[in-house]
C-alpha cells in the first residue's frame, strides 16, 4: 500500500518558507569574524529541516542544493572555518534561490536550476580551498580523528510502523549511496507468515557497509529523522583509505542498491519525481498562502462564544414552544438582546482569528535595507517599532508592496550619502524607522527617515516642467509635497533600478485607497520625512453611517466623516455658476448633491432643508447633501466588481437587516465623478476654488 505524500505538500511548503525567513533574519544578525554558535545553529537547523523534508518528498533539486549549503554551515558551527562576509553574502543569495525553487515547485512549475548550479559551484569552491580560520585551527588540535574511517558498518532495522510516519527507507539508502561505495544485505528474519503479513508495516532490516572517507556526522544526519523509530547502530570497519583510491573504485563500478524486499515494482514506479511531487493544491497561487496560524487562546475564545450562542439559541427555542402571552415578552426581549450580544462577540472573535502581527510585513525590510544601502554605498540603521500591532491578513498582504516603494524611496531619495550627512552635521549613519500603532478603529503605519527631506522648490520646478501645474499656480507646502503622488512624477536626476522612472508613488496611493485607506506626507527640509498610512483594521467589516437620499439608503464610511450639520444658506456661495461652496470656520467646503450625482428624483433639493455630511479623503474636504441621517452600524462589505461591475463613486455594497441592498459611498470616487480634481488635472480644482473664495 503506497502513501500519497502530496497530502503533506502544503505543510511542507509553509514550514520551508518559514524556515527561510528564519535563516534570513539570523544571517542578517551575524557579524563576520565572530562565532555566534546559537545563531549559526538556528540557521543550520532551518536548512537541515528544509533538506530533510525536500528529500522525503523527492524534491531533489532542493535537497541537493541545501546539502552543500549545510556543509559550509556545519564547518562554521564546528569551528573548522571562520565566518567571513563572503559566506554571509553567499548564504543570503542561497535563501533567495531556495525561495525561487520552492515557489516554482509549489506552483507546479519546473524550477530554473541555473542560479542554483552557479551558487552550488561557489559553495564547492569555498569548501575546496582548504582555508581554515584561526578559531578552526585551534579547535582542530583537540578534535578527535575517530569521526572518519575507511568505511562504516551500519545496522538499520525500522520498527513496523515506520511507513506511517511518512518516512521511506529507500530514500535514506539513496542518500547513503551518494556518499560512497555501498553494499547492502537485507535482513528478512522478521518477516511474518503470509497470512499474518500487514502490507503497510515494515518487517525488513538492512546490514549496510559504506566505504569511503566519510564523516560520522554525515551518516547520522541521514537517519536523524528516524532514530526513535528504528534499531540503529554505526561502527567503523577499517583503517583510513586514501581518498584517491576511493574515487578510483567509484569510477570502476557504479554503486548498486538492493531495494528493500517490501518495495514492489509498482511502488518504485510511483516514487515522486521533482515535477510530480510538486503538485500542490492548484487553488494556491505562487507566492500566496491559503492558511493561517492561530494562537490557541483565540480558538478557545471562539469555542466559548459558540457555546454561549448555543445556550441562547436553546433558550429562544424553549420560548417558541410555549404559548405566547404577555408574560413571555420580557423573556423574549432578554433572549434577543443576549443573542445580539453573543453574535457581536462571536463576530469579534472570528475577526481576531484573521488578525496577524505586522511583524510578518516588517520582517522583509532588514534584508531590503541591507541590500539597497550596500548598492547605494550608504550607512543605514533600520528601527522597527510596534511589530506586534495586529492587522487583518488580507490588508497585510496588499500592504507589503506599497511599503516596499516607500522604504526604497526613503533610502534612495531621502537619506544622504555619509559624506553629505557629515557635512550637514549629522551622524554618517542614517536612520529609517517603521512604526505601527492602533488609533481608534484604524491602524497607522509610519515610514520615517532622518534624511534631507523633500525639496519643495525642486518638486515645484519639476511639476511645472512636466506641465502638472502652471507657473502662476500658488500651492501651500503640503500641496507641493502632495505632488510626488502624481503619475509619472519623479525628481531623480538619473534613472536607476531603484527609482527615478516616475512609477511608484502614484501606485502607492492608489493601492492604499483600494484598501479604504489614506496616505499623507510631512517633511522638514534638512531633518527628514514621515509618510503616514492610515488603514482600517479589516476589509471585511466597515463602521458606517446610513444616510437617506430620496428613497435610497447609502452608507458613508464613519472614518471619513468629520461632522454633520444643517446648512446656513447665507454662508453658501456659487463659484463659476456650477459649484456651491460653504464657508465653514474659515474653510471653504465644496458641496456635492448626491441626488444629482446618482440621478435620483423626489429628493430634497433645498440646502437649508437637507443635511450636509462633511467628509475628508487625502486632505480634501467636501460636503455631501443628504435628505436625512439614519443609524450607525457595522456592515459586511460585498464586492461589486466580483458580483456585478465597477461603479464610479461606489466602493461596495452590503445587505441591511431588512434584506435591502445598500451601496457604500467611495469619497475619492465621488470627488472624481463631480469633476473636482487635484492641482494640475483637468476639471475644477478644489484648491483653486478655495483661493478664489479667499
Amino acid at each position: 500500500m503506497s502513501i500519497d505524500l502530496s497530502q503533506f505538500f502544503e505543510v511542507f511548503f509553509e514550514e520551508s518558507f518559514e524556515g527561510l525567513d528564519i535563516m534570513e533574519a539570523e544571517l542578517l544578525a551575524l557579524t563576520p569574524g565572530t562565532h555566534d554558535l546559537e545563531t549559526i545553529n538556528t540557521i543550520f537547523r532551518a536548512a537541515h529541516s528544509i533538506k530533510g523534508g525536500s528529500g522525503t518528498f523527492g524534491f531533489t533539486v532542493v535537497s541537493n542544493f541545501t546539502h552543500v549549503l549545510e556543509t559550509l554551515l556545519d564547518q562554521i558551527r564546528d569551528g573548522r572555518r571562520a565566518l567571513e562576509q563572503q559566506h554571509i553574502d553567499l548564504l543570503l543569495l542561497s535563501v533567495d534561490c531556495l525561495r525561487d525553487l520552492l515557489s516554482a515547485l509549489k506552483a507546479e512549475e519546473v524550477p530554473d536550476e541555473a542560479v542554483a548550479n552557479k551558487l552550488k559551484a561557489d559553495f564547492e569552491s569555498i569548501l575546496a580551498d582548504g582555508v581554515c580560520g584561526e578559531y578552526a585551527a585551534n579547535e582542530s588540535e583537540d578534535k578527535p580523528s575517530s569521526t572518519q574511517s575507511s568505511g562504516w558498518a551500519i545496522k538499520f532495522f525500522p520498527f513496523p510502523y515506520l511507513f506511517k510516519t511518512g518516512n521511506e527507507p529507500l530514500y535514506m539508502l539513496h542518500e547513503l549511496e551518494a556518499l560512497g561505495k555501498l553494499t547492502i544485505t537485507a535482513d528478512l528474519s522478521h518477516i511474518p507468515e503470509f497470512s499474518k503479513l500487514v502490507p503497510d508495516e515494515c518487517h525488513v532490516g538492512w546490514d549496510i557497509e559504506l566505504h569511503g572517507n566519510i564523516e560520522k556526522e554525515q551518516i547520522e544526519e541521514i537517519f536523524e529523522w528516524v532514530l526513535d523509530d528504528c534499531d540503529f547502530s554505526l561502527n567503523p570497519i577499517g583503517e583510513v583509505t586514501p581518498s584517491a583510491e576511493v574515487e578510483d573504485t567509484k569510477e570502476e563500478s557504479e554503486p548498486s542498491i538492493e531495494p528493500p524486499a517490501q518495495v514492489s515494482e509498482e511502488k518504485k514506479e510511483t516514487k515522486p519525481t521533482p515535477t510530480q511531487a510538486a503538485k500542490a493544491p492548484s487553488a494556491v497561487k505562487k507566492g500566496e498562502t491559503n492558511s493561517i496560524r492561530v494562537a490557541i487562546d483565540k480558538v478557545d475564545s471562539l469555542i466559548n462564544m459558540v457555546g454561549e450562542l448555543v445556550i441562547t439559541q436553546a433558550m429562544l427555542c424553549q420560548l417558541a414552544e410555549r404559548e405566547f402571552d404577555e408574560n413571555n415578552v420580557n423573556m423574549l426581549q432578554e433572549g434577543l438582546a443576549q443573542l445580539s450580544h453573543n453574535t457581536r462577540d462571536l463576530q469579534e472573535s472570528v475577526m481576531r482569528i484573521r488578525m496577524l502581527p505586522i511583524s510578518f510585513v516588517f520582517s522583509r525590510f532588514p534584508r531590503l535595507v541591507r541590500d539597497i544601502s550596500q548598492k547605494l554605498n550608504k550607512k543605514v540603521e533600520l528601527k522597527l517599532i510596534g511589530e506586534q500591532t495586529e492587522l487583518d491578513k488580507t490588508v497585510m498582504e496588499k500592504l507589503s508592496d506599497p511599503m516596499v516603494h516607500l522604504v526604497r524611496n526613503s533610502l534612495d531619495h531621502g537619506l544622504e550619502s555619509p559624506e553629505a550627512r557629515v557635512a550637514a552635521g549629522k551622524d554618517e549613519t542614517g536612520s529609517v524607522t517603521l512604526n505601527a500603532f492602533h488609533q481608534g478603529g484604524n491602524i497607522v503605519i509610519e515610514i520615517i527617515d532622518d534624511g534631507a527631506g523633500l525639496n519643495s522648490e525642486k518638486i515645484r520646478a519639476k511639476a511645472i516642467e512636466n506641465h502638472i501645474i502652471s507657473e502662476n499656480e500658488e500651492l501651500s507646502e503640503s500641496e507641493v509635497h502632495d505632488l510626488i503622488f502624481r503619475p509619472g512624477f519623479s525628481t531623480a536626476d538619473e534613472v536607476s533600478d531603484i527609482s527615478g522612472r516616475g512609477v511608484g508613488m502614484d501606485v502607492v496611493r492608489r493601492n492604499i485607497q483600494e484598501l479604504n485607506g489614506s496616505i499623507e506626507v510631512n517633511s522638514v527640509a534638512g531633518e527628514g520625512s514621515t509618510f503616514r498610512i492610515r488603514l482600517p483594521l479589516t476589509l471585511a467589516i466597515l463602521d458606517g453611517q446610513l444616510v437617506r437620499v430620496a428613497d435610497h439608503t447609502y452608507i458613508i464610511p464613519l472614518i471619513s466623516i468629520i461632522e454633520s450639520l444643517q446648512v446656513d444658506i447665507e454662508k453658501v456661495n456659487n463659484v463659476g455658476g456650477s459649484v456651491e461652496v460653504l464657508r465653514l470656520r474659515d474653510e471653504y467646503i465644496p458641496i456635492l448633491r448626491l441626488y444629482q450625482l446618482f440621478k435620483h428624483e423626489n429628493a430634497i433639493t433645498e440646502l437649508e432643508h437637507g443635511l450636509l455630511v462633511v467628509v475628508e479623503t487625502d486632505n480634501e474636504k467636501v460636503g455631501l447633501l443628504v435628505d436625512d441621517l439614519l443609524a450607525q452600524q457595522q456592515v459586511v462589505i460585498k464586492s461589486l466588481e466580483n458580483n456585478y461591475q465597477r461603479i464610479e463613486g461606489i466602493s461596495g455594497a452590503t445587505i441591511l437587516g431588512d434584506g435591502r441592498v445598500s451601496l457604500i459611498v467611495d469619497i475619492a470616487g465621488l470627488i472624481k465623478l463631480a469633476g473636482l480634481k487635484k492641482p494640475g488635472k483637468q476639471g475644477l480644482s478644489i484648491d483653486s476654488l478655495i483661493q478664489e473664495m479667499a
